[in-house]
């Protein structure tokens, strides 16, 4: 019996049209987010083009409306070759972040006015360069996780593309429109989706590779921080303390936690009312014997051993936690400095690391016997000395809070404890430029950040004679146990005193108080322990991805694998003659575990299929009885009369049409009925009459009941 074709219908044409425009926009919107998420775009740039994003989804939603016609985007897009220059030359100075912001314009304008097929190709390729543009800055995780979408989106572009195109060529289907249609293709797409990542990264961990050096020459995504260099403008330290981005990762090798460590990078000198500097450092170089180098002699006292991994951040400074005394890195030479700050010849890449082990400092007071420090150099005494014109109320304010102490221990603790009690932690900054800040801190503000404490107390230690520095790094960091890491920040940049004692040498001193704000909520805390967990993992395991994490890898393969007595590594050849004796051995440590999963697999294959159609049947059958019926449900209703039949020991055969298969039942009321329900449903599944759906349904209660004869 020849098929009638029945119409998608203008509804059904529609509602393709709105899924595709709906994967369009979220490829644009995947690449988007996948840039946004480098940390590479401006302020500007991510609020333009999220606000363009959120209009056309408001668009294609139908709550707002707006049309821009081909000449004006032509005239706006024709007018942004001039601004082009413009931003190039003037505003980023930087020919890929000037082609960045052009590529986004063109995406924005492009969805907002796109009609065509052209178009919607042309938008294609925009969310392409925006995907291929964050490949370039970013190797960070959530890049994958953008790429994931974006794929999951195209999936979908493509196929309801596909039956729009077919819509559009001809207004009949040789079938009934399916119900549920969207749902079920967005399955599809996340279904292929799925399934090409996995095979993708089968592939991508079978193929070692190092993509650090290649993103490294493709562009620099460091991160600038000040301070560990030969200068630091006096409130940039602060500046940095707003942004978490991750600067390191120490694994510290100790049955002991150790809250409160310092990781020094730097130490400034010179003070000249607003900047600090260091602009004539003597330094040494040290070179590196088969990436080893020892750097003090060796003194009592607590010890330290830990691994330091640094991320991309713009500074040559090593980072220790107390005196470092041995070092391991892949360097020919460290440098030296005479304020005993170590760094490189330049800026390294993106996890570099080294291991260091480092004698910790003992706070003076407790410290069994002093440290045999060599005596200050005249050079060195006369730089940490040195002042800027200063406010007279500063000198005397120093002569006040030590009077009555006797040592200069003494006197560094009660500046110390004046200025951690009587003042207030705070990252605000002035709302205006003030002449001399330091003044403004100790008597007008009274509230600061570590660099403003920490300035005030080195000052006022030289105006008592105290000689004394600025010392530049990061406090402690967070605790990962996840990975079992400690998480260095951007927002732990700290700054603190070193001070000259005699017969001790340098100390370190705090007057930094606690930060008041209250911390993050526990379950976000939590929730940014994982993913830095899940960042760690990516940059070892995918980034930095080589021969050596590929031998890593194959060995936790086959020590998981041994485990449950199957060895991988024998070869093809030997199997052979040891297979007798070890499939025996197998079969005794995994034999029952392994029939259980068999049969359990077995089962699900067996009894899963059937329960899924009889739930879809009965599920139709509801529909159709609730007057909610569609064209695919006049089949679910004759399968079900099929079930019944066959229950009476009569088989549809599998070349028979429903006409003849009817034909050939004997006479009976059961023949009868069996007739009338085969022409019920030819009207409707062929014919498109929908209004047989409640009397397909009466006749199909009719059959159930119907006696055998």
């Amino acid at each position: 019996m020849a098929r009638t074709d029945v119409s998608a219908g203008p509804a059904h044409s529609a509602s393709v049209e709105r899924f595709f425009q709906f994967s369009l926009l979220g490829l644009v919107a995947s690449g988007y987010f996948a840039v946004a998420g480098s940390g590479y775009l401006d302020t500007p740039t991510l609020a333009l083009t999220g606000a363009g994003l959120l209009l056309r989804a408001l668009l294609i939603a139908g709550l707002a409306r707006l049309h821009i016609s081909g000449s004006a985007a032509a005239v706006v897009a024709l007018s942004y070759i001039g601004f082009f220059g413009i931003d190039y030359a003037f505003l980023s100075r930087d020919f890929l972040n000037a082609t960045v912001h052009l590529v986004f314009f063109l995406a924005v304008m492009k969805i907002l006015t796109a009609r065509t097929d052209r178009d919607y190709l042309f938008t294609a390729a925009i969310a392409f360069l925006e995907l291929l543009a964050a490949a370039i800055v970013s190797a960070e995780l959530n890049f994958i996780l953008f790429l994931a979408l974006y794929l999951l989106f195209g999936v979908g572009a493509l196929t309801s593309a596909e039956i729009r195109r077919s819509l559009g060529r001809s207004q009949a289907t040789a079938r009934g429109w399916p119900e549920k249609f969207h749902p079920r293709l967005a399955l599809l797409a996340a279904m292929a989706t799925i399934g090409i990542l996995s095979v993708t990264a089968g592939f991508f961990f079978l193929l070692p590779r190092t993509a650090e050096s290649a993103f490294s020459r493709l562009i620099s995504r460091r991160v600038y921080l000040p301070g560990f260099s030969d200068q630091v403008t006096f409130g940039e330290i602060g500046e940095i303390k707003s942004t978490s981005r991750v600067v390191m990762h120490v694994a510290v090798f100790s049955q002991q936690m150790l809250p409160g460590l310092k990781w020094r990078g730097a130490a400034l000198t010179q003070f000249d009312g607003k900047r600090w500097s260091n602009p004539n450092p003597h330094e040494a170089r040290i070179p590196v014997l088969h990436g080893h180098v020892e750097l003090e002699s060796a003194r009592e006292g607590r010890r330290l051993n830990y691994h330091v991994q640094l991320n991309a951040v713009d500074t040559d400074a090593l980072f220790f936690a107390g005196i470092p005394v041995r070092l391991d890195l892949p360097q020919f030479q460290v440098i030296r400095n005479d304020t005993g700050s170590y760094r490189l010849e330049r800026p390294p890449l993106a996890g570099f690391s080294y291991d260091a082990y480092s004698l910790l400092e003992d706070p003076p007071e407790s410290a069994s016997s002093p440290a045999n420090e060599a005596a200050l150099s005249t050079e060195m005494r006369r730089d940490s000395l040195a002042m800027p014109r200063l406010d007279p109320r500063v000198p005397e304010l120093a002569r006040v809070l030590t009077a009555g102490a006797v040592t200069d221990l003494e006197r560094a603790r009660a500046l110390e404890r004046h200025l951690r009690h009587d003042y207030a932690y705070s990252l605000e900054l002035p709302g205006h430029a003030v002449a001399d800040p330091l003044a403004d801190f100790l008597f007008t503000r009274k509230k600061g950040y570590c660099e403003h404490f920490a300035t005030a107390m080195t000052v006022m230690l030289r105006t008592l004679n105290i000689p004394a520095r600025l010392a530049t790094g990061f406090e402690s960091g967070a605790y990962n146990p996840i990975s079992d890491l400690w998480v260095v920040r951007a927002s732990d940049a700290h700054t603190w005193v070193e001070a000259w004692l005699p017969e001790r040498g340098w100390v370190t001193f705090d007057p930094t108080p606690a930060d008041p704000n209250p911390g993050a909520f526990a379950l976000f805390i939590k929730l940014g322990l994982y993913l830095d967990a899940a960042q760690t993992f990516w940059q070892d395991w995918v980034v930095s991805y080589d021969l050596r994490r590929q031998g890593t890898l194959s060995y936790r393969l086959e020590k998981g694998a041994r485990l449950l007595g199957i060895r991988w590594s024998d070869s093809i050849a030997g199997l052979g003659s040891v297979w007798p004796a070890q499939g025996a051995q197998w079969l005794r440590q995994a034999g029952l575990g392994a029939a259980i999963v068999l049969v359990t697999a077995a089962l699900i294959r067996v009894l899963v299929p059937p329960l899924v159609r009889l739930g879809r049947l009965r599920s139709g059958v509801r529909r159709v009885r609730r007057g909610r019926a569609g064209a695919n449900d006049a089949s679910l209703l004759y399968q079900r009369m099929l079930q019944l039949l066959e229950r009476r020991g009569y088989q549809k055969p599998a070349w028979f049409t429903p006409a003849e298969f009817a034909a050939s039942l004997p006479p009976s009321a059961l023949g009868a009925a069996v007739g009338e329900f085969t022409s019920t449903y030819n009207r409707w599944r062929f014919g498109g009459h929908a209004e047989e759906a409640q009397y397909l349904s009466n006749l199909l209660d009719d059959l159930e009941h119907q006696p055998s004869n």
